[in-house]
């Protein structure tokens, strides 16, 4: 006969130890999320800077920076390995954080502002006209600025809610 210390278990209704949920991302995920927001935050400002500020006189008039397209070049990729890294997102953290009820506010507005950043850059890219196109850039690089503010708030608040 077992001791009390140990009672026997069922096979229809084992012992469940309760997990913890985890919603900080394994190390190479993280570091991977903020390698790429970084580069397109870079890049963002860097056609910025290029594109407002370091116009070059050509035969002309101004013409376009040579730095300009590169840096458009790499935003674009940066934006399609951003693309892969959020949806990446969506079952491991952004699920089980919304169902635990956890940094909703500033991850939904990481959601929301992301949908933004990528429907705005769709436009630029294949929607926008030459007389619509500064009114979509300047959205779109408004919203990027805010981005990187956004993700760090993000990342205070779930670090904060996690001790």
């Amino acid at each position: 006969m077992r001791s009390p210390k140990h009672p026997k278990q069922s096979l229809h209704h084992p012992r469940v130890r309760p997990q913890i949920i985890r919603f900080r991302l394994e190390r190479w995920h993280r570091f991977s999320l903020y390698g790429v927001s970084g580069l397109l935050t870079a890049s963002g400002i860097l056609w910025l800077i290029v594109h407002f500020f370091l116009r070059v006189a050509g035969e002309f008039g101004e013409t376009v920076n040579p730095v300009e397209p590169w840096s458009m070049k790499l935003h674009g990729a940066a934006a399609m390995a951003m693309l892969f890294f959020v949806g990446s997102l969506l079952i491991t953290h952004i699920r089980r954080a919304h169902v635990a009820r956890r940094n909703r506010y500033s991850g939904w507005s990481m959601t929301a502002l992301s949908a933004l950043l990528t429907i705005s850059g769709y436009a630029l890219y294949y929607i926008a006209s030459e007389s619509s196109r500064p009114l979509w850039s300047a959205g779109h690089w408004i919203l990027g600025l805010l981005f990187p503010l956004l993700l760090v708030l993000h990342i205070f608040l779930g670090r904060r809610a996690a001790r």
